[in-house]
């Protein structure tokens, strides 16, 4: 009686494959050095390189300058944040890029970032709004200058953990490890809540998108409804449009305030 060997099934996982993550990483890597090459320390970035090169600073972004939501997350403050985060997008982006999708994984990394920045200024605002109430002028509740692509990260981390959670799809090709992904995602909130000058707000929000688009993108390829993905990107946009909106709400009561400081911060630094 013969035996004969199981099928051997070829698969490879070439950059071909996931060549949206790696145009990312390239852009930002390209950017940074862009910046490096223009004068921009590589340790530690001065607030002035920052803001000249997008970053985000609340009172500028929400009172005159809203492109800074999304330029920010090509920012980086130094070689060990830049390389933190396109470490994350690559073990990250590659597989949800697979399974995703390049549309709907674009549209992910996008809005997750988007939502990271919308959800640190809406805090900026409450803050503010504090301040303004208790006629107390607290330094550790002024805004921040912020920027890195951690919101978007965390953003795709968080949608593969949904899907991790939810039974395995029968055309899907990567097995999601939900307690390694759980673990991730809790270190990296652990540390964001326990080391300041970690913008842990960004990577809530772009978490709380993530989770949402995760599971929009669950039900579309469970149901092999290429339409839900259209529909959780568009939601998902509006969501976004209805956090500026309601944060330009709070930024009338603020303004006088955000106005000061964004002058307070032009005398500081020369753009």
């Amino acid at each position: 009686m013969n035996k004969s060997s199981p099928p051997i099934i070829a698969s490879q996982n070439t950059v071909s494959q996931w060549w949206l993550s790696a145009l990312l990483i390239a852009i930002n890597v390209g950017l940074f050095l862009w910046q490096i090459s223009s004068g921009v320390d590589a340790g530690r970035p001065s607030i002035q390189d920052a803001l000249a090169w997008g970053a985000d600073y609340a009172p500028l972004t929400f009172l005159a300058e809203p492109f800074r939501l999304l330029s920010s997350m090509f920012f980086h403050f130094g070689m060990i944040h830049l390389m933190l985060n396109m470490w994350a997008l690559y073990l990250f982006g590659h597989i949800s890029e697979q399974m995703l999708g390049r549309v709907y994984f674009l549209g992910l990394y996008l809005l997750t970032g988007l939502m990271g920045s919308l959800l640190s200024g809406f805090l900026d605002l409450q803050n503010s709004l504090s301040m303004l109430q208790n006629a107390a002028l607290k330094p550790e509740q002024l805004p921040k200058v912020g920027a890195g692509a951690s919101g978007a990260v965390m953003g795709l981390g968080a949608a593969l953990t949904m899907m991790s959670l939810l039974p395995v799809l029968k055309q899907q090709r990567f097995i999601l490890d939900k307690k390694t992904l759980l673990m991730v995602m809790g270190i990296n909130l652990f540390i964001g809540f326990m080391t300041a000058g970690i913008n842990n707000a960004a990577h809530i929000g772009g978490m709380l998108m993530g989770l949402f688009l995760g599971l929009m993108g669950y039900i579309a390829l469970k149901y092999r409804k290429p339409s839900l993905l259209w529909l959780g990107l568009l939601l998902g946009a509006t969501l976004c449009l209805g956090m500026y909106l309601y944060c330009l709400e709070l930024l009338q009561v603020v303004a006088p305030l955000w106005q000061e400081l964004v002058g307070v911060m032009h005398k500081q630094i020369s753009f």
